[in-house]
């Protein structure tokens, strides 16, 4: 994983940062606590966040879905966008780091935005499809990657025609261009990467920005 574009030289990053971004402090007070934990390498890259905001507003998204919260930057750049009446499902498994995530999300003051699921997400989407099928304007897939074709089969159902999906890590570090590495999850990225390619459903597009972003509007 990467917290910044791959490819790009520490001086070009810094410039497109300095002539793109525009981070809200609270974002970049929650960007650097995170940068504080072993795995904080887990966190998106602000450049990514902010083109995740941008989509948001492109789709006039009212009600989104997060798979995979972590210390919830991409949740909160995410509610920061969408309007007062907007909604963000959100997914993951860990009490420790979203508990940061909900002190954020306070201090910003869209926690009211924010529904939270503590539970394996497979579950929480099955639940989800029950009652929301078609209901969803965006989707977010950020978590374990041995889990990616199921979030995103339900992803599909879950968002209306016309939804986007959006998903990361889908370079992998560049891993999953070196046939050298063998490892489950980077041959199961592989799998997924194809099988998206091959996928009629959706229009697709992929972005080489962060550690690779893969977009799927639904036909």
């Amino acid at each position: 994983m990467t917290i910044k574009t791959l490819g790009l030289e520490q001086n070009l990053h810094e410039y497109l940062l300095s002539i793109s971004l525009r981070e809200p402090k609270i974002l970049t007070q929650l960007r650097q606590e995170t940068a504080q934990y072993p795995i904080g390498r887990m966190q998106i890259a602000p450049e990514q966040g902010q083109f995740l905001a941008l989509l948001v507003q492109l789709l006039a998204a009212k009600k989104t879905l997060e798979i995979g919260v972590f210390t919830g930057y991409s949740s909160l750049v995410v509610a920061l966008a969408l309007p007062r009446d907007g909604k963000v499902v959100a997914c993951d498994i860990s009490e420790e780091f979203t508990t940061i995530a909900r002190r954020y999300w306070q201090q910003a003051g869209v926690a009211d935005k924010i529904q939270l699921h503590i539970a394996p997400a497979l579950q929480t989407l099955d639940r989800l499809l029950a009652t929301e099928a078609e209901t969803f304007d965006f989707a977010f897939i950020d978590a374990d990657k041995s889990n990616y074709d199921g979030y995103y089969e339900r992803s599909l159902q879950l968002v209306r025609p016309g939804g986007l999906i959006a998903i990361d890590n889908v370079l992998w570090s560049g891993r999953v261009a070196d046939t050298q590495v063998q490892d489950n999850r980077t041959k199961r990225i592989r799998a997924f990467n194809q099988k998206l390619h091959q996928d009629q459903r959706v229009s697709l597009s992929l972005v080489a920005i962060a550690d690779g972003l893969t977009l799927a509007l639904k036909k």
